[in-house]
């Protein structure tokens, strides 16, 4: 078989970052631009992804395709898909629970073999190597290692089971993600009673502690509108198993105090934790 042609729905920045390592191994790596923002648009052109203008489009002629898109949209997007029959393989790699990546397994399976990805780690990008779990038929989670071979995409099946990559991807979020916003609220109630130095030296005594690492509450903050989402799923996921799911929850919305800051890379520790206290 000889190098396939994948689509990218859609390529935001990890969406794009993923897509450029498999042009490594793909004749081609297709997007639709069709009512995208100018950002998209120009992230996919750095990204060197070929555009074309309808999803039919995209899919008639992919071989491959991976929806990395919100949390919200996952279930349209495979639903689209569904609409055009498309008969290749589907990798499912959005931050979804296991729940909702069998149901769009589901709306996918007269026709395409859906494989359940999750991808732990940065954007593959200034030699950052995240991981792409996968789960799903033997035949299709090969032909996915096969395309990310020799790239900063490294790959590892879990099983056949689809589900399983989306749990250890949320599992691994509900920990990182909440200890990150937990951080937030420490240094907060610090700051707010004048002690936050004080609480950053007592914390930088123990360097395997997210609390020594405050300046990274600016990164949380510009990210929140993703995480915030992530979380929600990752409560669903402990719900769903009979877990309590109130503490993931309560950093969610938590998080959504932060969301006018989206991806804003100027914003400082201090601006943040403003934010925080003053919604």
């Amino acid at each position: 078989m000889g190098q396939p042609t994948v689509g990218i729905l859609h390529p935001g920045s990890m969406g794009a970052a993923v897509a450029a390592c498999a042009a490594t191994n793909a004749t081609a790596v297709l997007w639709c631009e069709t009512g995208r923002s100018t950002a998209s648009v120009e992230r996919a052109a750095r990204f060197g992804l070929t555009p074309v203008a309808t999803l039919t489009e995209l899919l008639n002629r992919s071989d491959i395709v991976i929806s990395l898109c919100p949390p919200a949209a996952a279930e349209g997007l495979a639903r689209d898909v569904a609409g055009h029959r498309f008969a290749g393989v589907y990798v499912e790699a959005n931050a979804i629970n296991p729940e909702r990546t069998k149901r769009i397994a589901a709306l996918l399976e007269h026709g395409a073999t859906v494989v359940d990805g999750g991808v732990i780690g940065s954007p593959p990008v200034g030699g950052k190597r995240p991981t792409m779990n996968l789960s799903g038929p033997d035949r299709a989670t090969e032909r996915i290692e096969e395309l990310f071979a020799g790239t900063a995409v490294r790959t590892a099946v879990l099983g056949r089971e689809v589900g399983k990559a989306s749990a250890l991807k949320l599992a691994y979020a509900s920990f990182q993600k909440t200890s990150r916003v937990l951080v937030a609220l420490a240094v907060g109630m610090a700051r707010e009673h004048g002690v936050d130095k004080e609480l950053i030296e007592v914390a930088s005594r123990r360097t395997d502690s997210y609390l020594s690492e405050p300046q990274y509450v600016a990164k949380t903050a510009a990210r929140a509108w993703r995480w915030g989402p992530e979380l929600e799923e990752a409560a669903d996921t402990l719900a769903a198993v009979g877990l309590p799911p109130e503490m993931l929850r309560a950093a969610a919305s938590t998080l959504a105090r932060w969301h006018d800051t989206k991806d804003d890379s100027e914003l400082t520790l201090a601006d943040a934790l403003d934010r925080l206290a003053q919604p």
